[in-house]
């Protein structure tokens, strides 16, 4: 990679930093071609990007970024994970590591706060944010699905017993 290469992977990096909700820090222990391919997989499927990034140029796109706190975690063979949605990456990461011993989740921050471990794990474990969503729509909806069926209800009954002394009068 010569210097014009890293300074665009730089560039990306540091774009990217400016634009996602959060930033998960794994440690790869060996995984294989198959396993990080069924990883980035994964991510996609939850709306989140998976990258192996070199550290030095990792440190030097997190600069003049909310995630500067991510810093002290980019030792040894790590690898980002990312997302807008703040639950996303975290899910994704830790649904893998959870059926895989050979990824280990460091640590990782949510806008400007850093997260250890724990922190991404109990992220992770919070709704992502369509799961928020669905929630809210179903507890708007709720009252009026109920305000129709109690206007209804009366006209239902009536209806119900003209029917009756129909069926009465008729037999």
């Amino acid at each position: 990679m010569d210097r014009s290469q890293k300074a665009e992977s730089v560039a990306q990096l540091n774009a990217v930093f400016k634009e996602v909700g959060v930033v998960v820090v794994t440690r790869n222990l060996g995984m294989s071609v198959a396993q990080s391919t069924d990883l980035r997989a994964k991510m996609g499927e939850a709306g989140a990007s998976y990258k192996v990034a070199k550290n030095r140029l990792a440190k030097l796109a997190l600069k003049d970024t909310p995630y500067e706190g991510v810093e002290d975690f980019l030792n040894g063979p790590t690898a980002l994970a990312w997302s807008t949605d703040p639950v996303a990456a975290a899910k994704a990461a830790v649904d893998f590591a959870k059926t895989n011993d050979k990824l280990e989740i460091v640590g990782g921050s949510m806008g400007g706060q850093t997260l250890d471990e724990a922190g991404i794990r109990a992220l992770a474990s919070m709704p992502s944010l369509d799961e928020l969503r669905g929630t809210i729509v179903g507890l708007i909806n709720a009252p009026a699905t109920k305000i129709a069926r109690v206007v209804n209800e009366p006209a239902a009954k009536l209806a119900r017993v003209f029917a009756a002394y129909g069926n009465k009068e008729a037999a």
